[in-house]
């Protein structure tokens, strides 16, 4: 898709030269520790400044005063009963959010740790649904420096001095700590999942130290992608005539964030593992009845490379270790006593007691001469339990088991083969950041932007059956959700039923035991087409909508983010939704009160597409979302239907086909009843009836309108492919009407109009008017609309929501006017939103327009995140406004650039399928428009590996 000369445009290339010294770059060019060609860079000096956060006009806070009180009552209803409401804008967190993240630690779903671009440990998610936001000051790598002849000596932790986290309330035993970096030297360099800090000559002028951080984000590694787990290898390297005796010590509180390490009970122990690695154990037993955690720091003890610890130190004057006593032993030894590993564990703390510990590893460095020492950090919280009771074991257990022992095991498998995850991580990255086509910021800001899938909150867990007979007796709730069996018949007359509720396999007190080796096997990335004989079907996967809106898989905002699972762990992508199948085809009867308007209805209706997969039971309880009835809403179907269709093409996977498609006619189905006037083509009702929930539309939209319209193709050319040619032809017959209708209604001669009514914004310029489009074109189906239309269309939203927002600086406006003003019609309309940026970037790919589509997306790099910028790095935001003040940071829709790189390189079964229209090959028979609901997929078993090579060619 991109051709050869295709950028022109101004680059942000950001050489590592301008960074860090040519001569410490080439010191330090061995055994992956200088910093890559293409990274997002920092200076550790660099001020990281408080963010801003939007807030809405008056006239906006006047329309919604009614949404704000009842939002204020159920937050506090929600509090009484120990839960956090999924949406509080009441609540402020104690740490302000500032211009300070980085790459987070681990793989996914099993928890997550963020590390600051200055070297700080923060944004702490164990506890599923819960972000502890400020750092950890005590967690630190520091080092130690003393030369043959004793005349040099160095002492100082590798982060610069001044952090908000300094001075505060039970810190007092760090502040006598040796703070001693400027960073004035000191580079920090990010390519995710990994990242790069280079101290050239800090605190020491002779000793350059490259500390590289590696997690085990690896696609298609459906194993170790779920470790929770991270590695810090040190590369010293000595330029002066001095031998020089260095000592790294790595320090970390018996802490899962907040205050939690003063809650007591917590136990520390030293361990020496096998191969040399060694460290200590912190055992944390968690407040609130959740599941204990057990984090494992070490380091690996080589020929050269000596590791001792120092198991237990406080944080007060009352311990029996302080803090600066532990800072002047190494200050005086540069090592602990071996003894120490003897200790055994600890006495429990007490409440109010801080418990940390720590782990030297010392080398002698000879002079210009090289040293690695290597530090590994995991944490191991085998169960998660969410707080209406349902538990579930962490896909990581299905490898090593439950045990307490596991973080242990787990630090030493990392250490053995930290390097094969590096091999695997540049081989998927390389072909991408080689590409001399692609600007550089877009390369570097493509990777990075996948921190979300760590740092947002996700849950990986191995079970997908559902509970052979659960039910609900929680809190004496009458639970009434009630599964739907479809009937799939077969071309050899046998019947398949597929029966689905909405409860998946928990338990309230227990889980069941995945006792695993921890042996590594010999493991082979999968392509997007299922291998055979594959047993692991992926396990079942939640990512939360942000940090602020705690509700898992939100769907309509899933449709923009799903790009980036489906291209790197498309048995996920294929899970969620098999998820979301099952659920439209259940119902469950409990009453909720919509806050928007204050009306009460059913939780889940048959047929409807859920919101979100719930927030503190999700998948037995979904809907967590209760601003508006989202059964009325009008994207959620077209965009199940989709995303089903996009992935089928895009795997080739059959079963999936079947599996999904009882849903896909029903989510079909239920969309008929909003079609009001009976031209096939669905009406909005009046109120913000779809992702855009502050943005009322009237009648026919544009988003919607497109959204149905490329639904109804989609639908059509799945149905053919899996044998039910009658809702094929419905479904054909019912495209072309309704796409008639649409351009009679909205096509004003250069773009659609925002709706058909007769609002003073009827006639915006909405960004997203061709989202449907984007999809029509990223699965290989025929263009909705004359090309000549689409790419007017796209110039417009380029010239007016692009360029004519500070220059195309900022991403692309939701609305804007024809007259050139911003469309301040609600807080939405006059918002600039990054994942919805990169998606009609996307499709400008997509037809043709890669100058414009890399300008638009450069707009979201510039104001979030180059130096210029507003500081949104590794937390980009849902939106942000004209003066870029942001609203919900660590947001899931960002994941959307990764629309623009499916656009750059689909897979071949989608690249070649426009060679033949497939919507010619469905004809309509006169029996079309009466449709039974009868249907039947035939000649699957026969068809499927003709489907599998090529879905959109065979002819058997």
């Amino acid at each position: 898709m991109v051709s050869g000369n295709l950028f022109h445009c101004r680059k942000h290339s950001w050489p590592p030269e301008e960074y860090v010294g040519r001569a410490t770059l080439q010191l330090l060019d061995f055994d992956s520790a200088a910093p890559p060609e293409q990274a997002w860079r920092r200076r550790l000096n660099s001020h990281a400044n408080i963010l801003k956060e939007f807030s809405v006009t008056f006239m906006e806070a006047i329309k919604m005063v009614r949404l704000g009180i009842r939002l204020w009552s159920y937050v506090r209803e929600e509090a009484s009963h120990g839960r956090k409401a999924p949406i509080d804008p009441f609540t402020r967190i104690s740490c302000k959010p500032s211009a300070s993240q980085g790459v987070p630690l681990g793989g996914m779903g099993s928890g997550s740790i963020s590390r600051g671009f200055r070297g700080e440990f923060r944004q702490w998610q164990i506890v599923p649904g819960t972000c502890e936001p400020s750092p950890v000051m005590a967690n630190q790598f520091s080092i130690f420096i003393s030369r043959d002849g004793g005349n040099k000596h160095y002492a100082s932790v590798l982060a610069p001095g001044q952090h908000e986290g300094l001075g505060k309330a039970g810190d007092q035993g760090i502040d006598s700590w040796g703070w001693n970096l400027s960073g004035q030297h000191s580079t920090y360099h990010a390519l995710f999942p990994r990242a790069w800090t280079i101290y050239d000559g800090e605190p020491d002028p002779e000793l350059k130290i490259s500390c590289r951080q590696i997690s085990p984000f690896i696609p298609h590694n459906y194993r170790d992608s779920s470790l929770p787990t991270a590695v810090f290898v040190y590369t010293l390297v000595n330029t002066g005539k001095d031998r020089a005796k260095v000592s790294l010590l790595f320090t970390w509180a018996n802490s899962i964030g907040g205050i939690s390490h003063l809650s007591g009970d917590h136990v520390n122990e030293p361990f020496l593992g096998d191969d040399g690695v060694s460290g200590v154990l912190l055992h944390h037993k968690t407040a609130r009845g959740n599941p204990p955690v057990t984090f494992a720091v070490a380091a690996c003890e080589t020929q050269n490379v000596n590791v001792t610890v120092l198991p237990c130190f406080g944080l007060s004057e009352g311990s029996c270790v302080t803090a600066k006593g532990m800072w002047g032993t190494m200050v005086q030894d540069g090592q602990f006593d071996r003894e120490n590993f003897k200790s055994g564990p600890s006495m429990p703390s007490s409440p109010g007691e801080a418990l940390c510990a720590a782990v030297s590893a010392s080398a002698w460095v000879e002079p210009h001469g090289k040293c690695t020492v290597a530090f590994a950090l995991a944490w191991s919280s085998p169960k998660v339990k969410f707080l209406k009771g349902s538990s579930y074991h962490r896909r990581y257990t299905k490898f090593y088991g439950t045990s307490e022992g596991a973080a242990q095991d787990l630090v030493h498998d990392a250490l053995m083969n930290y390097k094969r995850w590096e091999e695997d991580i540049e081989k998927w990255q390389n072909p991408i950041l080689r590409d001399d086509r692609l600007p550089e910021w877009y390369k570097f800001t493509l990777f990075n932007e996948l921190y979300f899938l760590v740092a947002g909150g996700t849950v990986w867990i191995d079970s997908r059956l559902p509970a052979p007979d659960k039910r609900n007796h929680r809190n004496g709730e009458k639970t009434d959700v009630k599964g739907t069996e479809a009937e799939v018949n077969l071309s050899d007359g046998a019947l398949v039923k597929h029966t689905t509720t909405s409860d998946y396999y928990s338990e309230d007190e227990s889980v069941v035991n995945h006792e695993g080796s921890n042996s590594y096997s010999q493991h082979h990335p999968i392509t997007l087409l299922n291998e055979e004989n594959d047993s692991d079907d992926g396990g079942r996967f939640l990512y939360l909508e942000g940090v602020e809106y705690v509700m898992w898989c939100t769907y309509d905002v899933h449709f923009y983010a799903s790009f980036a699972l489906l291209e790197l762990f498309p048995k996920i992508e294929l899970n969620i939704q098999r998820d979301f199948a099952k659920a439209v085809l259940s119902e469950d009867g409990r009453k909720v009160k919509f806050l928007a308007e204050g009306n009460t209805g059913i939780r889940k209706l048959r047929g409807a597409v859920p919101h979100d997969l719930g927030t503190h039971d999700p998948w037995n309880e979904m809907n967590a979302y209760n601003i508006h009835d989202t059964s009325q809403w009008k994207d959620l179907n077209p965009k199940f239907v989709l995303q089903v269709y996009r992935d089928f093409a895009a795997t080739g996977d059959m079963s999936f086909g079947v599996d999904v498609w009882p849903a896909v006619r029903a989510a079909m189905e239920y969309m008929e009843q909003f079609d009001r006037d009976g031209d096939c083509l669905i009406e909005n009702d009046g109120f913000p009836d779809q992702t855009y929930d502050t943005w009322t539309v009237h009648g026919v939209s544009a988003y919607c309108g497109c959204l149905w319209l490329a639904a109804l193709q989609a639908a059509a050319a799945m149905a053919l492919q899996l044998g039910d040619k009658p809702f094929a032809e419905y479904c054909k017959g019912k495209f072309l009407k309704a796409k008639s209708v649409f351009e009679e209604k909205l096509w004003n001669g250069s773009y659609f109009n925002y709706d058909s009514g007769s609002s003073s914004n009827s006639k915006s310029i909405q960004t997203d008017q061709l989202a449907g489009q984007w999809y029509t074109a990223s699965s290989g189906l025929p263009s909705l609309f004359d090309e000549a239309q689409i790419k007017s269309t796209l110039q417009k939203i380029f010239d007016f929501n692009v360029m004519k927002v500070k220059g195309g600086r900022m991403g692309a406006v939701n609305g804007m006017h024809p007259n050139g003003k911003v469309d301040e019609t609600c807080m939405q309309s006059r918002e600039i939103w990054t994942g919805v940026t990169y998606g009609v970037a996307a499709t400008m790919i997509l037809a043709g327009m890669e100058k414009e589509a890399f300008t638009t997306a450069e707009g979201i790099f510039t104001a979030g995140w180059s130096e210029e910028g507003y500081g949104y790095w590794f937390q980009t935001p849902e939106a942000w406004t004209m003066d870029g003040h942001f609203r919900s940071l660590i947001y899931m829709r960002p994941l959307s650039i990764w629309g623009m790189q499916w656009a750059l390189s689909m897979p071949k079964t989608v690249l070649q399928a426009p060679e033949i229209n497939i919507m010619d090959r469905i004809s309509i028979s006169p029996s079309a428009a009466a449709i039974s609901h009868e249907f039947g997929v035939r000649k699957i078993t026969n068809k499927a590996k003709c489907f599998g090579a090529a879905v959109f060619h065979c002819s058997c």
